[in-house]
């Protein structure tokens, strides 16, 4: 609710430490920050007014509650960025005239902007734009903000040929304001807000990439440049990033697949994953390992179809909002049969392909009457799904269109909740330390704009799993608007071995599909009731978790799960006998063992089995064969070890064993 100027002109400024100060209405934060210490002003870059981020020079005209933001704050770096997208467009308009401007947002770890060009960027004009962008840092124009009408925007655009952006104005709802922003003789709309001037950008940033990108996502749109930047407060933070994103390019999952010899992903099944005999181990014993753990814990496996009709879609409201996302097929039979040929109908029904298992769960939780002394029903399935993603967004195993997910879903009663949400969220964190992922951020994503079900539903679900978190011990945070279509949800962010976040696990409480879909049991009083259905996956999907592991272990995986545990290499031909002896033992041992007999110096051999990210090499010759002993080179060490065969084979056989 918009606060009352006061008669006399005086504001009453509520600080963050709740001391109350006066000021002259329309005092802005600058105006604050000065006022409390000259050395506060310096710092600042922006005020909270009343919640809202704001421009430091905004003009407070009602009481209000205020915080200032400092240059080193996390929402600092948003603005960084934000305003390092500005510099970084009319540096180019600058360099390139003709060139219109589209959307340039801030991203995760920089910025971007979408330009309008007849003529492509390349790599070899990002030094050309990053020297004009530290020009206009140093000019150290101020930011200011201007409001325009609707149609002087409009027009003022169109006279530039900025066609793009007065189609945005004229597609902005009718009662938004239209807000301008300057810096020196540049202007761009925007909503803000911004730092108070450009040399608050500093010099932190890179241009990184340039790609094509349709107008507003939209392929029947034109195709415009994309031209990305990263930008962060200081020199070392941007040198940190750097160095990690070259450590991630190191440890790229599609590059050591490919030297590993696990997977490969072709133009004719994109999305789709072809799993070598060395990748598919991997697959399976992650597979099996979780399908462990969850027979412990009470869930039941079950299958479920591919294929279903539309209808079943459309009841559980899936077919109107995700319909784009899934694959359909058009479902015809025959009709009639004239002179051998034979004529189909025209379609009156679709099947899709599921790109979730949640609906077919419940049809099997629909059958036979149920009792609330079968609940809590634990329901799990490792399920093929497909999803129509788009072909940019595709990235070897993080993204894909055919995944299988370890899904499952847990119908209980209400009363139940709490432990069964409190006992989901102890699996998932011991299931992340046994894959050695100890960092872990417990999110809780609450309502989206777009969703099914009451206010009263959402409230009870968002409590509820709140509550539960809370008795699980576990530290969290809110964001709002992030929430599943059906009802709130728990997501676990894992932080690899380079420092980057995956969100993989989640726990969504869910009221509303089991009354879209007329799920039941029977109460203790005889009456039906709906359960509630807990969606949950801990690793997410194979594939991706997959992947990460490969990116975060560098190749390097746990000796669990490496489909070739030991390779035995001969130094000379007379000690293949010997060398055939030592991987029979292994073998023998549950160990998984390859033998190398070839005509080929050791040092090759040791060359190509660490590329291959082979975690043991016992070298044999001569000498090791007379004294019943081998010679142990790990990877990534120089080193090597002289060990009896016999102390080799249990000490590897034990480190070998799965955890669990």
């Amino acid at each position: 609710m918009e606060a009352i100027k006061k008669n006399n002109d005086m504001i009453k400024i509520t600080l963050p430490d709740g001391a109350v100060r006066e000021y002259d209405a329309g005092t802005s934060g600058l105006d604050i920050a000065n006022s409390i210490s000259k050395s506060l002003a310096k710092s600042c870059v922006a005020i909270y007014i009343d919640g809202e981020l704001r421009d430091l020079s905004l003009p407070i005209e009602a009481d209000a509650s205020i915080a200032l933001v400092k240059r080193d704050s996390d929402e600092a770096l948003e603005m960084i960025r934000h305003d390092a997208a500005h510099v970084m467009a009319e540096a180019v308009q600058n360099l390139f005239p003709g060139t219109q401007v589209t959307i340039g947002p801030a991203i995760e770890n920089g910025f971007y902007y979408d330009f309008a060009r007849d003529e492509p960027f390349s790599t070899e004009d990002f030094p050309k734009i990053e020297k004009e962008m530290r020009k206009i840092i140093e000019r150290n124009s101020a930011f200011t903000r201007e409001v325009w009408s609707r149609n002087d925007a409009i027009q003022y655009f169109k006279d530039k040929g900025e066609l793009y952006k007065a189609e945005l104005i004229e597609d902005l709802p009718a009662d938004e304001q239209i807000t301008i922003y300057r810096q020196g003789d540049w202007l761009d709309l925007c909503r803000g807000p911004h730092l108070p001037s450009t040399k608050h950008v500093g010099s932190a940033f890179k241009i990184m990439k340039v790609a094509g990108a349709y107008w507003r996502g939209d392929s029947s749109k034109s195709m415009l440049t994309r031209i990305y930047g990263t930008a962060w407060r200081d020199q070392k933070e941007l040198d940190a990033h750097l160095k990690q994103l070259e450590e991630a390019e190191a440890r790229d999952h599609r590059k050591l697949g490919a030297e590993m010899d696990l997977f490969h992903i072709q133009s004719e099944a994109q999305g789709s994953v072809f799993w070598h005999p060395k990748g598919f181990h991997i697959y399976n014993q992650m597979e099996q390992y979780i399908r462990r753990r969850l027979n412990d814990s009470g869930y039941k496996e079950v299958k479920t179809p591919q294929l279903i009709d539309n209808k079943l879609w459309e009841a559980s409201g899936h077919w109107g909002k995700y319909r784009e996302n899934m694959f359909v097929v058009p479902d015809v039979v025959p009709n009639t049969e004239e002179g051998g040929k034979v004529f189909k109908e025209e379609p009156t029904k679709f099947m899709a392909l599921k790109p979730m298992n949640c609906p077919a769960h419940v049809q099997i939780f629909n059958q036979g009457l149920k009792s609330y002394r079968d609940l809590p029903m634990r329901m799990a399935e490792f399920g093929c799904c497909h999803r129509n993603e788009a072909h940019g967004g595709l990235h070897g195993l993080m993204r894909v269109r055919q995944m299988t997910q370890d899904d499952a879903h847990i119908f209980c009663t209400e009363d139940q909740i709490m432990d069964e949400s409190i006992e989901f969220c102890s699996l998932v964190t011991n299931v992340y330390k046994d894959l050695g992922f100890n960092d872990v951020r417990v999110v809780l994503a609450l309502r989206p704009e777009q969703r099914a079900g009451t206010d009263e539903t959402w409230d009870k679900a968002e409590e509820g799993l709140r509550q539960a978190l809370i008795k699980a011990g576990l530290n969290f945070e809110e964001e709002e608007g992030e929430g599943a279509f059906y009802g709130p949800k728990v997501e676990y962010h894992i932080r690899d071995a380079i420092g980057r976040s995956w969100q993989c696990g989640t726990l969504q409480l869910d009221f509303v599909l089991p009354e879209r879909l007329d799920a039941s049991y029977i109460g203790e009083d005889g009456n039906k009731h709906r359960p509630v259905m807990l969606h949950r996956a801990v690793l997410g999907t194979l594939e991706r978790f997959i992947g990460i592991m490969i990116e975060s272990y560098a190749g390097k995986l746990p000796l669990w799960l490496q489909p070739v545990q030991c390779v035995v290499a001969t130094i000379t031909g007379d000690a293949n006998d010997y060398a055939k002896k030592v991987y029979d033992d292994l073998i023998s041992a549950g160990v998984r063992a390859e033998l190398d007999v070839r005509n080929e110096k050791i040092n090759k051999k040791v060359r190509e089995h660490s590329l291959a990210k082979v975690p043991a090499l016992f070298v044999v010759g001569m000498r090791e064969a007379e004294e019943n002993k081998v010679a142990i080179r790990r990877l990534g060490s120089q080193d090597q070890n002289i060990e009896t065969l016999e102390k080799a084979i249990e000490s590897l056989a034990l480190e070998a064993k799965a955890p669990y």
